[in-house]
């Protein structure tokens, strides 16, 4: 029987964007502004979005992958906990992303908010062991990187 394999990544994405610290970081704190960005897209159907943006509190998202999506049909499930919360500043939180009830990985997320020339500079930081069958560290960072562009939108409609 093959051993079984973990994947360690870490990388970090950067983006800057007109608004403000406290709009950006609102973005993240707000369940119905969180929803339109992160829980909402033409990939999956959204089945559940529930959101505790608290220290100890947990976010959850669950969707079913469309047809426009590579895995057809697919039930996935993100969980997110909170460890850390500072207003305009900083958010760091784990999450595990679980598919068809099997696990497929575990990360450790920073998002940080600095002022920039009268708009925000966000870096995402992201760290993980990806299991087999998972989706692997060049996806999820192509995910993120869509997920902060629909961010950026988002602030933008405020």
């Amino acid at each position: 029987m093959p051993e079984p394999e973990i994947i360690h990544d870490t990388f970090a994405i950067e983006k800057s964007f007109s608004a403000s610290p406290t709009k950006a970081f609102a973005a993240f704190a707000d369940p119905q502004k969180k929803r339109r960005w992160y829980g909402e897209s033409n990939a999956f159907e959204t089945l559940e979005h529930r959101l505790d943006f608290s220290i100890g509190g947990q976010e959850v998202l669950t969707g079913r992958m469309l047809p426009t999506s590579p895995i057809t049909g697919a039930l996935l499930k993100w969980t997110s906990a909170y460890a850390e919360i500072m207003p305009d500043n900083r958010i760091v939180f784990s999450q595990v992303v679980d598919m068809n009830g099997r696990r497929i990985s575990c990360s450790l997320v920073t998002v940080e908010f600095f002022a920039d020339a009268g708009g925000t500079r966000l870096r995402l930081t992201h760290q993980a062991a990806f299991f087999e069958g998972s989706d692997g560290p060049a996806i999820r960072k192509a995910g993120w990187e869509g997920l902060l562009t629909r961010l950026g939108e988002e602030i933008s409609r405020q």
